[in-house]
């Protein structure tokens, strides 16, 4: 394949204090893959980090807004690629295996591949970080498709169409989540291939806090559950309301048919309430699922009027 016919590959680098395993990560994915540009965009590290960022070889810039989230969105915003290689900096990513990934996103004319971890150390993944991936991704593949195993993994394969039509709202660690969902609702061709993970370097410490972060990615998915799924979402208020209407109405209506009073009356009018909002909140869902549709009509078109500077020509 000649020089014209290359995919322009970015690998995108978010990190904060990891000047213990930074120089690795540049240098092993420069090493995998020669004709890729390392950027490194530093979350406000106190440490060495952009220095030897910039002297491992990387293209180093600095995002002052904290968190994940933020810098991926400034990343996004700044780079032009075909390919864009995802990696959190701690070493702690395969990076040999990013050439299959890339060839895969390529040949079958993918959106995003995600990198799956299979742990080789104990140490690698802790026991609370395990629990809360299976929990959150489970309740992501009730609700929008099992289509990924891992869905917190930070090792991604991107194209330039799925990248440039991602608006990335999130701020912190919830982005994997982001991403995530914005390719199931897009039904984006995506993969999911398992890669391995091993523990970080000595020295170095993850800046994932299991229970807080857990939340923020758990609140998160309640919010797209809302927003993207609203007749499920009202619908289930409604139901929850309706049976707590019916559950007061019942001893009010018994007594009424036996004695023909109602002598309840605080409970009679909160069950009639209850049952109103339950009503409003099925209708809100039909009207809102309207404008969800509309809206995720206008991010398909907008996926879709992203050029592709880059297709692997078919080889059949």
């Amino acid at each position: 394949m000649s020089d014209a016919a290359k995919p322009e590959i970015a690998v995108l680098v978010p990190c904060l204090n990891e000047e213990v395993a930074i120089a690795r990560v540049i240098a092993a994915f420069r090493k995998a893959l020669p004709q890729a540009v390392v950027f490194v965009y530093d979350n406000g590290s106190t440490d060495d980090t952009v220095r030897i960022a910039r002297e491992a070889g990387a293209v180093v810039r600095v995002e002052p807004l904290r968190g994940k989230g933020n810098a991926m969105r400034r990343m996004f915003a700044d780079i032009e690629a075909d390919v864009y290689i995802l990696v959190d900096g701690d070493d702690t990513y395969d990076a040999t295996a990013a050439p299959a990934l890339v060839d895969k996103l390529l040949g079958e004319s993918l959106d995003m591949v995600n990198a799956a971890r299979i742990e080789t150390s104990e140490q690698a993944y802790r026991l609370g970080h395990r629990f809360g991936n299976v929990m959150l991704t489970g309740l992501v593949a009730w609700f929008f498709g099992a289509r990924f195993k891992d869905m917190l993994s930070g090792y991604r394969i991107m194209s330039r169409r799925f990248v440039k039509s991602f608006p990335a709202l999130a701020q912190g660690f919830e982005i994997e989540t982001e991403l995530t969902v914005h390719a199931l609702q897009l039904r984006a061709p995506v993969c999911e291939v398992p890669t391995q993970y091993k523990e970080r370097p000595p020295s170095s410490s993850s800046k994932l806090r299991t229970i807080p972060d857990g939340i923020r990615i758990l609140r998160l998915i309640i919010r797209l559950i809302r927003e993207e799924k609203p007749l499920e979402f009202f619908s289930a208020m409604g139901a929850l309301l309706a049976v707590a209407s019916v559950a007061l109405a019942f001893p009010v209506i018994t007594e009424f048919f036996a004695t023909g009073l109602v002598r309840r009356f605080p409970t009679a009018i909160l069950a009639t309430g209850l049952m109103i909002v339950s009503c409003l909140s099925f209708f809100s869902g039909l009207i809102l699922s309207t404008v969800t549709r509309g809206r995720n009509e206008a991010k398909r078109l907008q996926y879709l009027n992203v050029p592709i500077r880059f297709s692997r020509p078919d080889r059949s």
